[in-house]
């Protein structure tokens, strides 16, 4: 059973989810907040599986709640749940360590099936809209006074070919693709994938795709 924190300030809204995680045999809602500070606390009486985190809330937003829950709470993901595909918070929300983002209106079976992703530890941000979401809002990332990204520490503990499917990946290649274009079997990559997120200390996909872009590994087109 994946048990779900709705986080939103509209009632509505948080109706709206609530009796559709509800329609479903394997989830269930562990609490609603109406904001950031309702949703800190109830994810740590509850320790759901999921938080949907909307962004725009009072007292505290979804952003630094977002950040906050990751820090206190490591079992427990957030799933981002914006207005806009491209919501210039959604990135933000990303680096606050949210494990990807939905849209509002998004269909309902792209909400459930979402929603079982980011529990499994998957990141719901389709590759190609990950890059795209980044290139829009790249200008955020910090600017490196050092040299080139090989330098960079959090690259150390990576392998040669580690760090070129850390590289793929923030290009926007899904594990099909590396497989196909890298020839190697799909379980393989699977198994690179896992060893790059453990070595970076990165939650999911979507972090690991921030540290390519964090790194200079990967650049805007």
């Amino acid at each position: 059973m994946t048990t779900v924190l709705i986080a939103d300030d509209q009632p509505m809204q948080r109706f709206g989810f609530r009796m559709l995680l509800e329609s479903q045999d394997d989830m269930t809602v562990t609490g609603e907040a109406a904001n950031g500070l309702e949703a800190l606390e109830l994810t740590q009486h509850h320790q759901p599986d999921v938080v949907l985190m909307d962004i725009r809330m009072p007292l505290l937003d979804g952003i630094e709640a977002t950040r906050r829950i990751v820090r206190t709470a490591p079992r427990t993901r957030v799933l981002i749940v914006t207005t806009f595909d491209l919501d210039r918070y959604a990135y933000d929300g990303l680096r606050a360590g949210a494990s990807g983002f939905l849209v509002k209106d998004a269909l309902p079976e792209e909400m459930l099936s979402g929603i079982r992703a980011v529990a499994c530890g998957d990141a719901v941000v389709a590759p190609s809209l990950t890059r795209r979401l980044l290139d829009a809002y790249v200008q955020h990332l910090p600017v490196s006074p050092g040299g080139p990204a090989s330098v960079d520490a959090r690259l150390a503990p990576l392998t040669e070919r580690e760090r070129e499917i850390l590289t793929v990946i923030g290009q926007g290649w899904s594990n099909t693709e590396i497989a196909e274009r890298l020839h190697l079997a799909e379980s393989t990559v699977k198994t690179h994938v896992g060893r790059i997120l453990a070595k970076t200390g990165s939650r999911d996909r979507v972090q690991a795709v921030i540290l390519a872009y964090d790194t200079h590994l990967v650049t805007p087109q």
